[in-house]
Protein backbone atom coordinates (compact mmCIF):
# COMPACT_ATOMS: atom_id res chain seq x y z
CA UNK A 1 0.00 0.00 0.00
CA UNK A 2 0.98 3.62 -0.31
CA UNK A 3 0.06 6.69 1.73
CA UNK A 4 -0.36 9.99 -0.08
CA UNK A 5 -0.69 13.32 1.73
CA UNK A 6 -1.57 16.57 -0.04
CA UNK A 7 -2.37 20.09 1.12
CA UNK A 8 -3.70 23.28 -0.41
CA UNK A 9 -3.99 26.59 1.38
CA UNK A 10 -4.50 30.30 0.78
CA UNK A 11 -4.54 33.51 2.80
CA UNK A 12 -7.47 35.65 3.77
CA UNK A 13 -8.13 38.23 1.05
CA UNK A 14 -5.82 41.29 1.29
CA UNK A 15 -3.85 39.73 4.18
CA UNK A 16 -0.23 38.95 3.33
CA UNK A 17 0.34 36.25 5.96
CA UNK A 18 -1.79 33.20 6.72
CA UNK A 19 -2.81 32.47 10.30
CA UNK A 20 -2.86 28.74 9.48
CA UNK A 21 0.29 26.66 9.95
CA UNK A 22 0.78 23.15 8.56
CA UNK A 23 3.72 20.80 9.09
CA UNK A 24 4.47 17.17 8.23
CA UNK A 25 6.73 14.90 10.30
CA UNK A 26 7.77 11.27 10.01
CA UNK A 27 6.83 9.22 13.06
CA UNK A 28 9.83 7.63 14.81
CA UNK A 29 8.22 4.15 14.76
CA UNK A 30 7.00 4.38 11.18
CA UNK A 31 4.39 6.48 9.47
CA UNK A 32 3.67 10.16 9.05
CA UNK A 33 1.76 12.88 10.92
CA UNK A 34 0.25 16.10 9.60
CA UNK A 35 -0.32 18.91 12.09
CA UNK A 36 -2.63 21.79 11.19
CA UNK A 37 -3.27 24.76 13.49
CA UNK A 38 -5.45 27.83 12.98
CA UNK A 39 -4.52 30.74 15.25
CA UNK A 40 -7.13 33.09 16.64
CA UNK A 41 -7.88 36.04 14.33
CA UNK A 42 -5.76 36.40 11.16
CA UNK A 43 -2.49 37.81 9.88
CA UNK A 44 0.84 37.99 11.68
CA UNK A 45 -0.56 37.60 15.20
CA UNK A 46 -2.49 34.48 14.28
CA UNK A 47 0.56 33.09 12.49
CA UNK A 48 2.69 33.48 15.62
CA UNK A 49 0.12 31.53 17.62
CA UNK A 50 -0.36 28.69 15.13
CA UNK A 51 3.39 28.37 14.53
CA UNK A 52 4.05 28.07 18.27
CA UNK A 53 1.40 25.38 18.62
CA UNK A 54 2.59 23.35 15.63
CA UNK A 55 6.25 23.51 16.69
CA UNK A 56 5.29 22.15 20.10
CA UNK A 57 3.26 19.28 18.66
CA UNK A 58 5.82 18.37 15.98
CA UNK A 59 8.63 18.23 18.53
CA UNK A 60 6.67 15.89 20.79
CA UNK A 61 5.52 13.60 17.97
CA UNK A 62 9.12 13.31 16.75
CA UNK A 63 10.06 12.09 20.23
CA UNK A 64 7.42 9.36 20.14
CA UNK A 65 4.76 11.08 22.26
CA UNK A 66 1.22 9.94 21.46
CA UNK A 67 -1.00 12.30 19.50
CA UNK A 68 -3.50 12.99 22.27
CA UNK A 69 -0.77 13.74 24.80
CA UNK A 70 0.98 16.05 22.30
CA UNK A 71 -2.27 17.97 21.74
CA UNK A 72 -2.86 18.39 25.49
CA UNK A 73 0.72 19.57 26.00
CA UNK A 74 0.35 22.12 23.20
CA UNK A 75 -2.84 23.41 24.79
CA UNK A 76 -1.17 23.77 28.18
CA UNK A 77 1.77 25.54 26.54
CA UNK A 78 -0.49 28.03 24.76
CA UNK A 79 -2.50 28.61 27.95
CA UNK A 80 0.70 29.34 29.89
CA UNK A 81 2.25 31.58 27.23
CA UNK A 82 -0.89 33.66 26.60
CA UNK A 83 -2.58 33.47 30.02
CA UNK A 84 -5.63 31.73 28.64
CA UNK A 85 -6.59 34.72 26.50
CA UNK A 86 -5.78 33.25 23.08
CA UNK A 87 -7.15 30.16 21.36
CA UNK A 88 -6.17 28.00 18.43
CA UNK A 89 -7.86 25.18 16.56
CA UNK A 90 -5.65 22.11 16.19
CA UNK A 91 -5.85 18.95 14.08
CA UNK A 92 -3.40 16.06 14.06
CA UNK A 93 -3.76 13.43 11.35
CA UNK A 94 -1.45 10.42 11.64
CA UNK A 95 -0.88 7.29 9.62
CA UNK A 96 0.77 5.09 12.26
CA UNK A 97 2.55 2.07 10.78
CA UNK A 98 3.33 0.70 14.25
CA UNK A 99 -0.35 0.26 15.14
CA UNK A 100 -1.63 -0.05 11.57
CA UNK A 101 -4.17 2.70 12.14
CA UNK A 102 -5.03 6.24 11.14
CA UNK A 103 -5.38 8.48 14.19
CA UNK A 104 -7.38 11.72 13.98
CA UNK A 105 -7.04 14.13 16.90
CA UNK A 106 -9.36 17.17 16.82
CA UNK A 107 -9.31 20.28 18.96
CA UNK A 108 -11.49 21.94 16.37
CA UNK A 109 -15.28 22.30 15.97
CA UNK A 110 -14.81 21.92 12.21
CA UNK A 111 -15.54 18.30 11.19
CA UNK A 112 -13.25 15.81 9.46
CA UNK A 113 -14.53 13.58 6.65
CA UNK A 114 -13.50 9.94 6.26
CA UNK A 115 -14.38 8.28 2.95
CA UNK A 116 -14.14 4.51 2.52
CA UNK A 117 -15.21 2.25 -0.33
CA UNK A 118 -18.95 2.71 0.09
CA UNK A 119 -19.62 5.59 2.49
CA UNK A 120 -18.43 8.90 3.91
CA UNK A 121 -18.42 9.47 7.66
CA UNK A 122 -18.41 12.94 9.23
CA UNK A 123 -16.40 13.17 12.46
CA UNK A 124 -18.11 16.06 14.21
CA UNK A 125 -18.21 15.10 17.88
CA UNK A 126 -17.87 17.97 20.34
CA UNK A 127 -14.37 19.40 20.32
CA UNK A 128 -12.91 22.51 21.94
CA UNK A 129 -10.10 24.76 20.65
CA UNK A 130 -6.95 24.75 22.77
CA UNK A 131 -5.52 27.47 25.00
CA UNK A 132 -8.42 28.49 27.27
CA UNK A 133 -7.58 26.17 30.19
CA UNK A 134 -5.27 23.35 31.19
CA UNK A 135 -5.68 19.75 30.08
CA UNK A 136 -8.09 20.32 27.20
CA UNK A 137 -8.45 16.91 25.60
CA UNK A 138 -8.82 16.32 21.85
CA UNK A 139 -11.55 14.24 20.28
CA UNK A 140 -9.74 11.09 19.13
CA UNK A 141 -10.83 8.76 16.32
CA UNK A 142 -8.86 5.70 15.21
CA UNK A 143 -9.56 3.63 12.11
CA UNK A 144 -7.70 0.75 10.42
CA UNK A 145 -5.03 1.76 7.92
CA UNK A 146 -6.51 0.18 4.79
CA UNK A 147 -6.46 0.88 1.07
CA UNK A 148 -9.35 2.94 -0.24
CA UNK A 149 -9.45 5.39 2.67
CA UNK A 150 -9.55 9.13 1.96
CA UNK A 151 -9.50 11.61 4.86
CA UNK A 152 -10.15 15.34 4.50
CA UNK A 153 -9.51 17.90 7.24
CA UNK A 154 -9.60 21.67 6.92
CA UNK A 155 -9.81 24.98 8.76
CA UNK A 156 -12.92 27.07 9.38
CA UNK A 157 -12.18 29.36 6.45
CA UNK A 158 -13.20 26.48 4.20
CA UNK A 159 -16.12 25.42 6.40
CA UNK A 160 -17.57 28.95 6.41
CA UNK A 161 -16.94 29.68 2.73
CA UNK A 162 -19.93 31.38 1.15
CA UNK A 163 -21.51 32.49 4.43
CA UNK A 164 -21.43 36.13 3.36
CA UNK A 165 -23.54 35.24 0.33
CA UNK A 166 -26.00 32.88 1.98
CA UNK A 167 -24.27 29.73 0.72
CA UNK A 168 -22.42 26.81 2.30
CA UNK A 169 -19.83 24.46 0.85
CA UNK A 170 -21.14 20.87 0.94
CA UNK A 171 -17.82 19.05 1.24
CA UNK A 172 -19.45 15.67 1.82
CA UNK A 173 -21.37 15.73 -1.46
CA UNK A 174 -18.45 17.17 -3.41
CA UNK A 175 -16.02 14.59 -2.01
CA UNK A 176 -18.45 11.78 -2.79
CA UNK A 177 -18.79 12.87 -6.41
CA UNK A 178 -15.03 13.23 -6.84
CA UNK A 179 -14.25 9.79 -5.48
CA UNK A 180 -17.12 7.99 -7.21
CA UNK A 181 -16.61 9.49 -10.66
CA UNK A 182 -12.83 9.84 -10.90
CA UNK A 183 -10.99 8.48 -7.82
CA UNK A 184 -8.43 11.30 -8.20
CA UNK A 185 -5.11 11.60 -6.36
CA UNK A 186 -4.97 13.42 -3.03
CA UNK A 187 -3.63 16.67 -4.51
CA UNK A 188 -6.47 16.95 -7.01
CA UNK A 189 -9.00 16.48 -4.19
CA UNK A 190 -7.35 19.18 -2.07
CA UNK A 191 -7.09 21.61 -4.99
CA UNK A 192 -10.68 21.02 -6.10
CA UNK A 193 -12.13 21.56 -2.63
CA UNK A 194 -10.08 24.71 -2.07
CA UNK A 195 -11.03 26.15 -5.46
CA UNK A 196 -14.71 25.58 -4.71
CA UNK A 197 -14.34 27.32 -1.34
CA UNK A 198 -12.62 30.32 -2.94
CA UNK A 199 -15.32 30.59 -5.60
CA UNK A 200 -18.02 30.56 -2.93
CA UNK A 201 -16.32 33.61 -1.39
CA UNK A 202 -16.37 35.13 -4.90
CA UNK A 203 -12.59 34.97 -5.25
CA UNK A 204 -11.94 36.89 -2.03
CA UNK A 205 -11.47 34.42 0.83
CA UNK A 206 -13.12 35.73 3.99
CA UNK A 207 -10.61 33.83 6.14
CA UNK A 208 -7.43 31.78 5.83
CA UNK A 209 -8.20 28.46 4.12
CA UNK A 210 -6.28 25.20 4.50
CA UNK A 211 -7.16 21.69 3.36
CA UNK A 212 -5.28 18.43 4.02
CA UNK A 213 -6.08 15.17 2.25
CA UNK A 214 -4.65 11.78 3.25
CA UNK A 215 -5.31 8.90 0.88
CA UNK A 216 -4.31 5.24 1.08
CA UNK A 217 -4.06 3.30 -2.17
CA UNK A 218 -3.42 -0.38 -2.74
CA UNK A 219 -0.54 -0.16 -5.19
CA UNK A 220 3.00 1.07 -4.60
CA UNK A 221 4.83 2.99 -7.32
CA UNK A 222 8.24 2.11 -5.84
CA UNK A 223 10.00 2.28 -2.47
CA UNK A 224 11.04 5.92 -2.82
CA UNK A 225 9.52 8.51 -0.48
CA UNK A 226 8.71 11.85 -2.06
CA UNK A 227 7.41 15.23 -1.01
CA UNK A 228 6.78 18.25 -3.23
CA UNK A 229 6.12 21.77 -1.95
CA UNK A 230 4.90 24.73 -4.01
CA UNK A 231 5.02 28.18 -2.42
CA UNK A 232 3.93 31.08 -4.67
CA UNK A 233 5.31 34.48 -3.65
CA UNK A 234 5.74 38.01 -4.91
CA UNK A 235 9.25 39.43 -5.26
CA UNK A 236 9.94 42.24 -2.80
CA UNK A 237 11.69 45.48 -3.76
CA UNK A 238 14.79 44.31 -1.92
CA UNK A 239 14.89 41.10 -3.98
CA UNK A 240 14.45 43.03 -7.23
CA UNK A 241 17.24 45.42 -6.26
CA UNK A 242 19.47 42.48 -5.38
CA UNK A 243 18.94 40.95 -8.80
CA UNK A 244 19.58 44.26 -10.55
CA UNK A 245 22.62 45.27 -8.50
CA UNK A 246 24.43 42.20 -7.10
CA UNK A 247 26.73 42.64 -4.13
CA UNK A 248 30.53 42.65 -4.50
CA UNK A 249 30.68 39.06 -3.19
CA UNK A 250 28.13 37.91 -5.77
CA UNK A 251 29.97 39.76 -8.54
CA UNK A 252 33.20 38.01 -7.60
CA UNK A 253 31.46 34.61 -7.74
CA UNK A 254 30.22 35.41 -11.23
Amino acid sequence: MEISVAAAKTNKYAISESGDTLEVVERPNGGVSVVLADGQSSGRGAKAISSMVVRKVIGLLAEGVRDGAAARAASDHLFTERNGKVTACLNILSADLQTGTVVIARNNPTPVFVATHNKIDCLNSESRPIGTSRNIKPAISEIPLESGITIVMYTDGVYNAGDRYGQQLDICTLLDSLIEDQDPPAQIIADTLLNHAIRMDQGRPNDDMSIVVLKVVAQESDQIRRMTVRLPFRATNAMIMRESFPSEDEQSLN
